[in-house]
């Protein structure tokens, strides 16, 4: 099965941004990245579209990473902009992306992003409880989000919002109610990031303070799970669980503490098939006889376990002495399929699960 969607993503250095949220790391934005040239951009998009085969029938879409993309100046937005409507124009680009803040937004900021073909715009929501915010340095409020959010529905783009999880002064009922706020702004997929403690930031002087304590990597997953599940049930994209490893965001390197782990959605989807199995197995009273499960080829290591954890918990609650799994690609996401020895088979996917556990 092909790869059919591609993300060209073009890092801008947001210099001069003058806000001091205690978990970026300033020094990492302004200090150490050279500014970004049209020109380096247009052949960095022309090298990435080079490497994919069959380019004119893939979804490519050239993404802006790095903070707030309306927050630097006016003329570096147009500078940049000019180049990724040109390879739109050539057909290439399906869709263009920004990340920005919720109080960078406005009705003339969007009227220009839409001149330049701008199509798909996330905001960094990271909490709806003013108390988190206010903590976190954000110097924004929910107030701006849903404004934010109200401006963008005027207008042709697709709304991704992204949350964090563990900032300083949070807790499962602010979670929960950020969760709930933010569904009610029906966007068209979100973020769920774990806070995570960066060298060089106030956090990590909080930290070494004493004055915050991270979610463990247990924590941080058990509230993703349950973040995921009221996602799928409202039929919310989670298009990312978790920050993306890179050479730098390592424990140890970058990253002092917090729950980091490589595969960190690897291990919340995990826990849900699970749970999906355990409830299975004991609706349908199935002990003690061979079983193959079926799934999609991308959630095998998921449905399996870190460590092969899933099947032995299978195998150990419902004497199950033989599981096999079988990669079926026709099942959809989040599919599984269970096959017993008397013939019968089940199917059973993450949004049915969501639907009866929450």
């Amino acid at each position: 099965m092909g790869k059919k969607h591609y993300i060209i993503p073009i890092f801008v250095p947001h210099k001069g941004c003058p806000f001091d949220c205690i978990f970026c790391n300033q020094k990492k934005i302004t200090g150490n990245i050279k500014d970004i040239l049209p020109e380096e951009v247009d052949l960095q998009i022309k090298e990435y579209v080079n490497t994919i085969k069959d380019v004119e029938n893939k979804h490519v879409e050239i993404a802006f990473f790095g903070g707030s993309f309306t927050g630097i100046e006016k003329y570096k937005q147009e500078e940049l902009l000019k180049i990724a409507l040109k390879w739109k124009k050539r057909g290439v680009i399906k869709d263009i992306r920004i990340s920005t803040r919720p109080d960078y937004i406005n009705k003339f900021i969007m009227e220009f992003l839409q001149k330049f073909g701008v199509s798909i715009i996330e905001l960094g929501v990271q909490s709806m409880d003013q108390n988190v915010l206010l903590k976190s340095g954000r110097g924004h409020t929910k107030e701006d989000v849903i404004n934010a959010v109200k401006v963008m529905r005027q207008f042709d783009v697709k709304i991704g919002l992204q949350m964090m999880i563990g900032l300083p002064d949070d807790n499962p009922q602010k979670i929960n109610k950020t969760v709930e706020e933010i569904i009610r702004l029906h966007p068209d997929f979100v973020r769920i990031y774990p806070t995570l403690v960066v060298k060089d930031t106030y956090l990590e002087k909080m930290y070494l303070e004493g004055q915050y304590e991270p979610l463990t990597l247990e924590e941080a997953v058990e509230i993703s799970k349950n973040l995921l599940l009221k996602f799928l049930q409202c039929e919310i994209p989670v298009i990312r669980i978790g920050l993306q490893p890179t050479e730098n965001i390592l424990l140890g390197r970058e990253v002092i503490a917090g729950p980091f782990h490589s595969s960190f959605r690897q291990l919340v989807e995990s826990e849900i098939f699970k749970e999906m199995l355990d409830n299975l197995f004991l609706k349908f009273n199935i002990k003690d006889m061979p079983i193959e499960l079926q799934v999609n080829d991308r959630y095998v290591s998921s449905l399996v376990g870190h460590k092969k954890e899933n099947i032995d918990f299978v195998k150990n609650k419902y004497e199950i002495k033989k599981i096999r799994i079988i990669r079926n690609n026709r099942l959809d996401d989040g599919e599984i399929k269970i096959f017993m020895k008397c013939g019968k088979s089940i199917s059973y996917n993450m949004k049915q699960y969501a639907d009866n556990a929450i």
